[in-house]
């Protein structure tokens, strides 16, 4: 996983194969829903480009982290943090993966590994996980690292992973 800098972000904005080039892997082409396009056009616009350059000493919570498949040195998804942990010590994690790479394990592994890093600082004490009730997919994810469901608020599922 690569955690961007504000100045790959503003590249990846440009352009995404001139990023990926810059970073010494194989161009994608990922197959992205266009509503998780929405959702990172608006990350990009209102949370990743003004906060890596707001908190430039906290940008790996406000950033996102390209997941790279390594057997093919290409990004098969991005995942980040919704910003530095809250006073009660919860960090929450979102996540997209090319559709071309869905059901082979390599979200639940990525989530494993950022919510292990997470955990690496002593203030994060919960991760927090929303998905919608119908995506069976990221909800059979979650149960994977095991996350547990905490509430359901009108079909908008909120999971947690405490610190062990």
């Amino acid at each position: 996983m690569i955690p961007l800098t504000h100045a790959q972000l503003l590249l990846l904005k440009q352009n995404r194969k001139l990023l990926e080039l810059s970073l010494g892997l194989t161009p994608s082409a990922m197959l992205i829903d266009p509503l998780y396009i929405k959702e990172i056009d608006d990350a990009f616009d209102n949370f990743w480009l003004p906060n890596t350059l707001a908190f430039p000493d906290k940008y790996l919570w406000y950033t996102g982290w390209e997941i790279v498949l390594k057997s093919t040195n290409t990004v098969i998804g991005g995942m980040g943090f919704a910003g530095y942990p809250n006073d009660a010590g919860e960090a929450e994690i979102g996540y997209m993966i090319d559709a071309n790479q869905h059901n082979k394990g390599y979200a639940t592994e990525a989530l494993q590994l950022l919510s292990q890093w997470a955990f690496t600082h002593e203030f994060v004490k919960v991760i927090i996980v929303h998905t919608y009730a119908d995506n069976l997919p990221s909800r059979r994810i979650l149960e994977k690292c095991g996350f547990t469901l905490m509430n359901d608020v009108e079909c908008l599922l909120t999971y947690s992973l405490n610190r062990e």
